[in-house]
């Protein structure tokens, strides 16, 4: 069954921050910065996209845009067809290439709507957002779960990845975040591609690391959810962070100073942004060590991802 000329869906998808430290690929953090769209099925064949704000001079406006190509991947893997005629506005907020999902945000994005539209069509029964789809999608497309989750369904997620067909299976459970913790965003004027950050890691870590970094990780999870103050020692990684310095060498440099403060400073996801997870009384020691040129925000964390405008 196809889906009906004028089907139309509007779509908000937040911001994440990745890893949090030692969470590599598993630890995700919203961010209520918002990336919206429009997709409506057009009589006229063919595809319209239009695109303002974040990366609107260098994203690609033909079958190559990241949500377009996700719509069409989402509807092979429901069994439908692509609609002969597709519109697309994207009003994006979140910056690229920055290390805060904006990525993640688009693969949501595509495949929320695909999902969306053929439901709302009457192609597809069910919910017109049933979250576990998407995540499950959208987690196999980005290829780790931990922006992509966080995305979905907001606030703080853990996931895992199990192997499946065909798809891999991911589950992702909410974290109840500490109300205590505020989030601070530090971006810089620079850009780096999740690529580029992860052909620098190491293939091979010795079994040593791996099982501190574990370790980590289970902190993580405490100081997150019930023990704010243990977060400086939470967030050391042990994994990605040390050996993608090059790359950023800014960012680590703001890292070291901010964790030198007594703050808890990480690199958001791939970078070369900076996270700071504090306190709201600490909030303002965070500005005075920020380099100039930088962008300081306090986004929030929403407690909602995804959703139907």
């Amino acid at each position: 069954m196809s889906i009906p000329v004028g089907t139309s869906v509007t779509l908000a998808v937040p911001a994440s921050s990745a890893n949090l430290g030692p969470g590599f690929d598993c630890v995700g953090l919203a961010l209520g910065v918002w990336d919206e769209c429009t997709v409506t099925v057009t009589e006229q064949p063919g595809l319209q996209v239009e695109v303002t704000g974040s990366g609107a001079d260098s994203v690609p406006r033909d079958e190559s845009h990241l949500v377009v190509r996700t719509m069409t991947t989402t509807w092979q893997h429901l069994g439908l067809a692509a609609p002969a005629g597709l519109r697309l506005e994207a009003a994006n907020a979140v910056p690229h290439g920055r290390g805060l999902g904006s990525s993640a945000t688009a693969i949501v994005t595509g495949v929320a709507a695909a999902h969306a539209l053929a439901v709302r069509g009457g192609a597809l029964a069910g919910e017109e957002l049933d979250l576990e789809v998407v995540n499950t999608i959208a987690a196999a497309l980005e290829g780790h779960p931990d922006n992509s989750s966080a995305s979905v369904f907001g606030g703080a997620t853990l996931s895992v990845t199990e192997a499946g067909a065909p798809l891999p299976r991911t589950r992702t459970v909410p974290l109840r975040l500490d109300p205590r913790i505020t989030p601070v965003v530090l971006v810089p004027g620079t850009t780096l591609s999740t690529h580029t950050a992860r052909t620098v890691l190491p293939e091979v870590v010795p079994l040593a690391t791996a099982a501190a970094n574990s370790a980590r990780t289970g902190l993580l999870v405490h100081a997150l959810t019930a023990a704010p103050e243990l977060l400086v020692e939470a967030t050391h990684d042990l994994l990605h962070q040390e050996p993608r310095r090059p790359s950023y060498p800014q960012s680590m440099a703001l890292v070291d100073t901010l964790r030198g403060a007594g703050l808890a400073a990480t690199i958001s996801g791939a970078g070369p942004s900076v996270l700071v997870l504090t306190s709201a009384d600490r909030v303002a020691e965070v500005t005075p060590l920020v380099p100039a040129g930088w962008r300081v925000l306090t986004p929030g964390v929403p407690t909602h991802g995804v959703h139907l405008v």
